[in-house]
């Protein structure tokens, strides 16, 4: 068994060397009972963590020294350049780690010319180089091993750091989402810093690791800058809802998409929130965190769903789904206590899992795929070790071994794990995250040992958002910046504001607790049981003196019931006679139908007509649910095309000239696809394409999607959006860099220009009177006719007389024509 490699976020994070340390499982795990008699002996245990790394899936040879393992490939990808990811060695074979940080210092360096997103540098770079160095450290100070280490690694991190520091040189304090690690932002040769916005989540995620680089280097800069970013977004947050947005200006502070919830976007700020109060000992953070969380709770969570609203106005959701980034909330939860949403939500995302295999990116209320890309994502898993721990409860072994069953079966590949491309089909991507490595792995391991097999007590330690462990002593070592200041709040204190409790405290006396929290979910997404009808339900409609029917007063105000006969008239029976004057009781029926898996999605193309090309070059596009519906013209939109300045057009457009009267090119990524599409046609775009930013994508393997607004009214934007995956994109990019002058024409597939159209048929129908004998009842028959269209030569006419006709009986004959 060899090393075990850590990728770099394809758009993030670049021309990072991720080396990581060897795992290998070598304890024998002890098993465990629980209140419902379940067990999983040590050899079940064991046997779970076997699974996950036998073989030779993570050889050294594959991906060293490259940024990431291609597991499909079975190749790295990317060369040397300059950062690593040392994910801390749990796992009692210290020897291979020790190796990784030999490999460390002697081969990683940061002064690169290299772009790279401030968030995912900090949470899987930085985080990594810390974690790293404090194990390095407790192994050195125990005497066995690790004495030629120097806090090389500590060192690193700290140049790293500094490398980080020019992104946060705004206005407001909030960083800019991308930094040149050696040029930083505003140098000419930076190549970033047109940025305007950034998510929540990435500048409310830094507190931990800079409060850690400070307090182990003992500079305070790194500490300042990440809590100015945390007051930043506390001082924004929607004071009457106490709620935040999801991407928010980093020059002037306003928000730029108002939906609020915990999954993408968001999540790890809140995480982060309550863990600087458990790492810093600073309260601050922690009524910080009782606010926002008292506010989720209110309107947010929606048993056992956790669906977005918007930050101004709560009570509306803004939307029909969930995504998968919000299953870490549970572990959360459990962090503070809160026990019984933990356990509540978590079964309806092992439901999910269940119906699914894996929790798809993005699902639907009803537990529908609405995103089916799978790319490993830890975050069940972690929720899943949470409540073990907190419940003791076996049932979550279980969970923990579907886990680990369900990554062998449907995403371990000769070379590793794949991410899974739609879990509808199976199919796989040649990509493999760090975070699977770094918190999936982990988290599986820590479900199935015991304290006493690591090798140290992991009580002492706080996960960071990448499961990087940071000693909880440090918030002694160093005193803590005290610049910011919480004013009270109104909300009240619960049993959780200022404590962790028991399940002793929360449920005394009751074993069976969570068990009883889960049945009621059991059968949540439908598997297991026969559907049931749902009941007629029944409201009161205030009519006060205005004299109108029920349903006419519905249809007022612009509601339309269907009637559904004998139920209706019992309905409106049993309201006439509970009826009093200015009242009425009426049972509405709804009919309901299942709605297919996932919206169709009507495929577009762009089609090079421009010569060479003459319209040979077709390439499959992906529409928008806003813009001008191509559906709609007759001859498509047609237009030079010309590369967006920025490409990304996340700010101001500085080709604006050249754009005018184009379609414009422009990369997927930084920004909302509204946010692009306003600033291009503001400049004078008639078209957008955009091109994924996602290496190696393509319209043959992965399933085309509409891209979605912003959250925001987008009746503004009224130019044709289309979307084409990298391939596709590249394609079309290559064409344009060797002729200059390009043009294509934007129009739905179907209406494809060159392409041989079917033969038409004209369809008639004709009703005739039919001769009966007496006695007989009269009837009319409808004739089909077939008949060849106006442009064919012949104008033959064919009758489908006895082929294709039905009788309808008649009770006023007259009538018929």
């Amino acid at each position: 068994m060899g090393g075990n490699w850590i990728r770099r976020e394809k758009h993030s994070c670049g021309g990072f060397v991720m080396a990581v340390a060897a795992v290998i499982f070598s304890c024998i795990l002890i098993g465990v009972t629980g209140q419902d008699g379940q067990t999983m002996t040590a050899e079940e245990k064991f046997y779970m963590v076997i699974l996950m790394i036998d073989g030779r899936s993570y050889d050294y040879d594959y991906a060293y020294p490259a940024d990431e393992l291609m597991p499909l490939s079975c190749r790295g990808r990317m060369p040397l350049n300059c950062c690593f990811v040392c994910f801390e060695q749990l796992l009692n074979k210290l020897d291979e780690f020790e190796e990784a940080v030999k490999k460390t210092v002697q081969d990683v360096r940061f002064d690169n010319d290299i772009v790279v997103s401030v968030f995912e540098t900090n949470i899987r770079v930085l985080g990594g180089l810390l974690g790293a160095h404090v194990m390095a450290d407790v192994l050195k100070q125990r005497g066995e091993r690790m004495q030629w280490y120097r806090d090389e690694l500590l060192h690193m991190a700290k140049e790293l750091g500094y490398r980080l520091l020019p992104a946060f040189n705004t206005t407001s304090g909030l960083p800019y989402p991308r930094v040149n690690l050696r040029y930083g932002v505003v140098n000419p040769l930076s190549r970033t810093g047109t940025e305007s916005d950034t998510c929540t989540a990435c500048a409310g995620t830094m507190i931990l690791e800079f409060a850690a680089l400070s307090q182990l280097s003992g500079d305070p800069i790194f500490e300042e800058h990440a809590r100015k970013a945390m007051d930043v977004l506390w001082e924004k947050r929607q004071r009457g809802s106490d709620l935040v947005g999801t991407v928010i200006n980093i020059h002037n502070g306003d928000w730029v998409r108002r939906d609020s919830g915990v999954g993408a976007g968001i999540d790890s700020y809140y995480e982060y929130l309550m863990k600087a109060y458990i790492l810093l000992g600073d309260k601050v953070y922690l009524d910080r965190f009782n606010t926002h969380y008292s506010a989720i709770m209110k309107y947010i969570s929606q048993p056992p769903l956790l669906l977005n609203v918007h930050m101004h106005n709560p009570t509306v959701n803004v939307r029909s789904w969930m995504d998968s980034l919000l299953a870490f909330f549970p572990g959360l939860q459990v962090l503070r206590g809160d026990l019984k949403p933990a356990i509540e939500t978590h079964e309806m995302l092992y439901q999910v899992t269940k119906r699914h295999n894996f929790l798809p990116e993005a699902f639907t209320t009803e537990f529908r795929v609405h995103w089916g890309q799978h790319p490993l994502r830890p975050e069940f898993a972690e929720s899943t070790y949470f409540l073990y721990k907190a419940t003791g409860d076996p049932y979550y072994l279980k969970v923990g071994q579907s886990i680990v069953e369900k990554l062998n079966t449907h995403a371990r590949v000769p070379c590793g794990f794949a991410a899974v491309q739609d879990v509808r089909t199976g199919t796989h991507e040649d990509r493999m995250d760090s975070f699977f490595l770094a918190e999936m792995f982990k988290y599986l391991y820590l479900l199935f040992s015991e304290k006493s097999q690591l090798p140290i007590n992991i009580d002492d330690y706080i996960f960071t958002t990448e499961a990087h462990l940071l000693p909880v002593s440090l918030s002694t070592t160093q005193p803590s910046c005290h610049t910011n200041n919480t004013e009270p709040q109104a909300h009240e204190d619960d049993l959780f504001s200022y404590s962790c409790p028991s399940a002793q405290t929360l449920f005394p006396n009751n074993p069976t607790f969570a068990k009883t929290i889960r049945d009621s979910y059991k059968y949540l997404t439908g598997l297991g049981r026969t559907q049931q009808p749902s009941p007629v339900r029944g409201i009161e409609l205030p009519l006060h003196d205005t004299g109108l029917e029920p349903v006419e007063f519905l249809k007022s105000m612009g509601i339309s019931l269907t009637p559904l006969t004998e139920l209706v008239s019992a309905s409106l029976s049993s309201a006439s006679q509970d009826s009093q004057k200015g009242v009425f009781k009426l049972k509405l029926v709804a009919e309901v139908s299942q709605t297919p898996e996932h919206e169709e999605v009507v495929p577009l193309i762009v089609q090079l007509i421009s010569p060479p090309f003459l319209g040979r070059t077709v390439l499959t596009a992906g529409p928008a649910k806003f813009g001008m519906d191509l559906t709609k013209q007759e001859h498509g939109v047609k237009g030079s095309i010309v590369k967006s300045v920025p490409y990304t057009a996340c700010g101001p457009i500085e080709n604006a000239v050249e754009i005018t009267g184009h379609i414009a090119l422009a990369l997927r990524g930084d920004c909302m696809f509204a946010a692009k599409a306003r600033r291009l046609q503001e400049a004078g775009a008639t078209g957008v394409i955009f091109i994924d930013h996602r290496e190696g994508s393509s319209s043959a393997e992965t399933p085309l999607f509409q891209m979605v607004g912003d959250g925001e009214p987008t009746d503004d934007i009224t130019v044709p959006l289309v979307f084409l995956f990298s391939k596709e994109g590249a394609t079309l990019s290559a064409a344009l860099q060797e002729h200059h002058n390009v043009d294509v024409l934007l129009l739905p597939k179907e209406k494809q220009l060159g392409k041989e159209k079917p033969e038409k048929l004209n369809i008639k129908f004709r009703i005739a009177k039919e001769e009966f004998a007496e006695g007989e009842i009269e009837s009319t028959t409808i004739q089909l006719v077939l008949e060849q269209s106006e442009t064919d030569t012949e104008g033959a006419s064919l009758t489908g007389k006895n082929q294709d006709t039905c009788s309808s009986p008649q009770k006023d004959p007259e009538s018929s024509p």
